[in-house]
């Protein structure tokens, strides 16, 4: 599905979805196709849900966000350094 057609699917919902098809220009993420994993109540079980979703499967490419916005606006952002996980490997 394309995000217009997942709102009105599921209009004015907290959804999980995951990037099927996504490119990234100018440090913009933008989702050509997207699958909806999961239909939720309000912001606080949406962030749970994504939470429970990362873990299961963090090799997969998963967001939040309600269906009253008419455009996704997904900024990909530079970590620096390294993530703890990492760090704690290294140690050993």
């Amino acid at each position: 599905m394309i995000w217009s057609e997942v709102r009105q699917t599921y209009p004015n919902r907290w959804l999980i979805i995951e990037a099927v098809e996504a490119r990234t220009l100018d440090e913009r993420r933008f989702l050509d196709k997207i699958a909806v994993m999961e239909v939720c109540p309000d912001n606080a079980e949406v962030m749970s849900a994504y939470e429970r979703w990362h873990q299961a499967y963090p090799q997969r490419e998963f967001y939040f966000a309600h269906t009253g916005r008419e455009e996704l606006d997904i900024r990909e952002r530079r970590w620096l350094g390294i993530r703890r996980n990492d760090a704690t490997r290294a140690l050993r």
